[in-house]
């Protein structure tokens, strides 16, 4: 059950119970039913989860060392009195985003669709500040751009008075002319830092697209992209009266890790502390 059913001889992609039946008659010659080949499962320990990519590409030496640096970066954050943000964008399609849904026992689970064409979307740039739980949103009209990307830049700069350290990723669109253009600004006070490759459990910007899906466009056809921003635009307002939320909500593994590592960072200094003796002391 840990590996794909084409490593036990079985030409199917993803184990069910169907599955599990069909192993047991060929290497057992045991036929089971559907209720007895879940019973088996769940005595065994295994549970029905909805997987999560594990990207392979990701590099986990440069994952560590951006660990590293963000937490040498927060720990500087209040005497400097910086403030951290982590931006991304984001489509909305106007079709229906199919998620789970409860259904009475024996009916279909079905969702309405007028069929949209795909390019019938809604975008937008986000950044989101997992200490204090502030969300900024701007709406994209097109793709996103060198051009657009500065002009969130410029968005945010207008709405953070203090020093930032802006974490997103190695997009295209993160990088061109006009936005080292705009990073010559005078007394910008803007610090650019890209993730690690192949990282998004690092972004705490992908949280809140997220939430959005869940909270406003799970199951529902839209239609239009207009309708689809009327949705969004009041929810993601809305999250200025819920900064608890988006800071739990928000905490990712790059957190949990930076944590991690100021625990053991502070345990050090206490252990050093400890064993430096004072001679003084040393002789009384």
């Amino acid at each position: 059950m840990r590996a794909p059913p084409r490593a036990a001889g079985l030409a199917a992609a993803d184990w069910t119970w169907k599955v599990v039946r069909a192993f047991c008659r060929e290497r057992f010659g045991v036929a089971l039913g559907r209720s007895s080949c879940l019973n088996y499962l769940h005595r065994l320990g295994f549970v029905l989860k909805r997987p999560k990519k594990r990207l392979l590409k990701a590099d986990a030496a440069k994952r560590a060392a951006f660990v590293a640096a963000y937490a040498a970066l927060r720990r500087e954050a209040p005497a400097t009195g910086t403030k951290h943000l982590f931006v991304d964008e984001a489509h909305f399609y106007a079709d229906a985003d199919l998620r789970g849904k409860w259904v009475l026992k024996g009916e279909p689970a079905l969702v309405d669709s007028t069929s949209p064409r795909y390019g019938e979307k809604a975008s937008y740039y986000g950044a989101v500040c997992v200490e204090t739980g502030e969300v900024t949103a701007m709406p994209l009209t097109g793709n996103s751009s060198a051009e657009t990307s500065a002009a969130f830049l410029r968005h945010v700069r207008a709405c953070h008075a203090e020093p930032l350290v802006v974490f997103w990723d190695n997009a295209p669109a993160h990088s061109g002319d006009a936005l080292r253009a705009y990073l010559t600004t005078p007394d910008l006070r803007l610090l650019l830092a890209r993730l690690p490759a192949y990282s998004p459990d690092f972004n705490a910007a992908e949280a809140i697209w997220d939430w959005a899906r869940a909270e406003v466009t799970a199951n529902t056809c839209f239609g239009t992209a207009a309708r689809v921003r009327a949705h969004l635009d009041p929810f993601f307002a809305g999250l200025a009266a819920r900064p608890e939320e988006v800071k739990r909500r928000c905490r990712r593994v790059l957190q949990a890790k930076a944590d991690a590592l100021d625990a053991v960072i502070a345990a050090t200094d206490l252990l050093q502390h400890a064993t430096h003796v004072d001679p003084s002391l040393a002789s009384v």
